[in-house]
């Protein structure tokens, strides 16, 4: 079976994980802690060895390994890598989300190796560590990939500074599997001659416990909380009761490296050791590293956005035309420069731009200033904005459109090259702008609100096309003083409404923290809440041919008016599926469960049966301008990948994936066998998440059409 490449990226988690001091104990037991280490086992004053929190969130190892698809007979821990933001509480709960990040190949007879990252938090979300794990499968090589970029840590050529020898017993897997990792090769001689072993052998996160023991006894002696970053290269097997030495070398402040050997043959078990020490620091948002635009930055709310970025180490394209605030005149080079020089003066990084968000060009170069100066773009808030203020009757159509096109098209306009840049890197934050007048309307304002109300629905379709890119797209609707609210709100009101209390959500709402997609957040005067839209239960009126009339609706309008009860659709697809479902009776769910014998019981016993009929059922009648291409993705031992291609009245059918498909369609074998010989109809199917569609779903309505199967 080869590797599941398609995996990298898709997220991971989140995995929760309540533990209490007697699994912290229990860890430290099985890492050789005992009683001259009291504080390691003893509840009274208890401290974590901070390795135990690789042991504590090891079902997030076996999720890479699952979703990558490898073959367990050769997975070893490759390399190990604990970045610590917080201490290690002696109980509570762990919450770990992150996704493979990379596969490398080291060829057919050597290999594969297949990174993955993962940020652990506490239950109020507060960062514990990150973990960056090399899972090496020894029997998963020769895929064609690029190979691992090579690291090696130096040993001063020097004794080292301390040496640490400890005994493991010859039992010690059985003690150290309790605490998570119960896979069979340090447990069983039978899957361990299998894997090529002698005999089980030790976990190689065990011996990187003692290992962590004996660095924080040299280094930090009594503060395991002061270890900041530990990483290592597994890079020999150890037998149980074999002694061990732990080497260390300081190399500077708060730093060394270190190495354990098996002290009986003298050979390497743990290389590249790195071990840094000391305050631990403060657990912040920072945005080192990453590259912000902000439009409308000039004054207000995009001044505060812009100066508070760069503060907490984002590099700030700082996006302002210099207009009036009815979008007129000829622009001015002040208001972004300014804002620039004190980002500067404050040791920040920023760089102006001048250009109109209302053009595609101007956005085109708005993204191309990040580009050019910083190399990628990671974050941007669309803050541009104008006021054109009319009751409707006498909006001339120039105002109407002035608005749409800076606060709608300007979105769109820095959105689409920024998409396809964060597209590239895999990661991005976009913010949108609303209102308070878009969600609820507000007298004079109707082309100002169409166009906040617009950016909502731009949001709600990026936030599906970045999903698997790991984009992020938020709307927030701020109330803060500046001057397009200034003779709007009453002047002790506006006093009040300083942009600095908006600020802290847009920040969160950037960061790398954030997971949510696709919400509406209000925020003023310190007062943060989410907006949404929202479907009520409504009820069925006629349906199965029947039309209702007029009559009908009136008597029914109170049902069809609340509410109560209502739900969130994510996309359009889920309302689909809840109207569809409306239709079905109660029991009316279960035709999936039997498809099993109905699959045997019918015309199809197999997919490429399904596959090779399909040119013959097709009619060519039906086809008339229609120019398409179905993918086919059937999982289990009767499916495969079949693509149909409907072009110029014509029908081909081949296995197999194709570049460029117009939908495609994702079944198990059993459920696709159910469904094509009438025992599953394919609403049902669909509503009930057997059968799954990306594309252009709504193409996928053709299929009964085309065919007579």
């Amino acid at each position: 079976m080869a590797l599941n490449l398609k995996a990298a990226g898709q997220q991971i988690g989140p995995i929760k994980k309540e533990y209490t001091w007697k699994d912290v104990i229990l860890y430290a037991m099985g890492v050789g802690a005992g009683f001259n280490e009291l504080e390691y086992v003893y509840e009274k004053g208890l401290k974590v060895i901070p390795s135990f929190g690789i042991a504590a969130i090891f079902d997030f190892f076996t999720h890479i390994a699952a979703k990558a698809e490898v073959n367990y007979a050769g997975i070893l821990h490759g390399e190990q890598e604990l970045i610590f933001h917080s201490p290690i509480p002696p109980n509570g709960t762990m919450i770990t989300e992150g996704k493979i990040t990379d596969f490398y190949d080291m060829g057919k007879d050597k290999g594969a190796i297949i990174v993955g990252e993962s940020m652990t938090c506490d239950a109020t979300g507060k960062r514990l560590f990150t973990s960056i794990i090399r899972i090496f499968s020894r029997l998963d090589g020769g895929f064609g990939g690029s190979a691992a970029p090579g690291t090696t840590v130096e040993i001063p050529d020097r004794s080292p500074d301390f040496e640490d020898t400890a005994q493991p017993s010859p039992d010690q897997p059985l003690l150290y599997r309790l605490s998570g990792d119960i896979f069979q090769l340090h447990v069983d001689p039978d899957f361990a001659k299998l894997s090529g072993f002698e005999k089980p052998i030790m976990h190689g996160l065990c011996t990187h416990g003692y290992a962590s023991r004996a660095l924080i006894k040299h280094l930090v002696p009594g503060e395991p909380e002061r270890l900041h970053r530990l990483s290592c290269r597994f890079s020999k097997p150890l037998y149980p009761g074999d002694p061990i030495k732990t080497q260390i070398w300081k190399t500077g402040n708060g730093k060394a490296v270190w190495r354990t050997i098996n002290a009986k043959t003298n050979e390497t078990i743990i290389t590249n050791g790195i071990f840094e020490f000391g305050d631990i620091p403060k657990d912040e948002i920072r945005f080192d590293g990453k590259v912000a635009i902000v439009t409308g930055a000039g004054g207000g709310l995009g001044r505060v956005y812009a100066k508070d970025l760069a503060a907490r180490g984002a590099k700030v394209v700082v996006n302002d035309l210099g207009g009036a605030r009815d979008g007129s005149g000829g622009g001015s080079t002040t208001p972004a420069q300014e804002v620039v020089d004190e980002i500067i003066a404050g040791g920040g990084t920023a760089i102006a731009n001048y250009d109109n968000v209302a053009t595609p060009e101007g956005g085109e170069n708005i993204v191309k200033t990040a580009l050019d100066n910083f190399g990628r773009v990671d974050i941007l808030i669309n803050n541009a904005g104008i006021l054109r203020d009319k009751s409707i009757l006498k909006m001339e159509p120039e105002n109407w459109q002035a608005v749409l096109d800076v606060h709608l098209n300007g979105a769109y306009h820095v959105s689409k090259p920024a998409f396809a840049v964060m597209r590239e890197n895999r990661y991005g934050r976009i913010i949108m702008t609303t209102s308070a007048a878009g969600l609820y309307g507000n007298f004079g304002q109707s082309n100002y609100s169409a166009a906040k109300m617009g950016l909502v629905g731009l949001m709600n379709t990026l936030k599906l096309e970045g999903k698997k890119y790991n984009i992020k797209v938020n709307t927030i609707a701020p109330l803060a003083a500046s001057r397009l609210t200034e003779d709007i709100l009453p002047q002790a009101l506006f006093d009040k409404l300083k942009p600095e209390y908006v600020s802290p959500l847009v920040l969160f709402l950037c960061s790398d923290r954030c997971n949510a997609s696709g919400n509406i957040y209000n925020a003023g005067m310190g007062v943060f809440n989410r907006a949404a839209v929202v479907t009520g239960p409504g009820t069925i009126i006629g349906g199965d041919g029947k039309i209702p009339a007029v009559e009908d609706v009136a008597s029914q309008f109170d049902n069809i008016h609340t509410l109560e009860n209502g739900r969130e659709h994510e996309e359009l697809n889920a309302l689909l599926g809840d109207i569809i479902n409306a239709f079905s009776s109660p029991g009316d769910t279960g035709a999936s469960d039997s498809a099993d014998t109905a699959a045997q019981s019918g015309k199809y016993t197999d997919a490429a049966a399904v596959f090779n009929a399909m040119p013959g059922a097709f009619n060519p009648d039906t086809a008339t301008g229609i120019n398409v291409i179905f993918q086919y993705h059937i999982t289990g031992d009767k499916g495969g990948d079949w693509y149909c291609e409907i072009r110029e009245g014509t029908c081909t059918v081949k296995s197999g994936t194709h570049e460029k498909p117009t939908c495609t369609l994702k079944m198990a074998d059993k459920d696709f066998l159910a469904m094509t010989n009438g025992d599953l109809p394919a609403m049902q199917a669909f509503t009930s998440g057997k059968l799954e569609i990306s594309g252009d779903i709504m193409k996928s309505q053709l299929i009964e059409k085309l065919f007579r199967l």
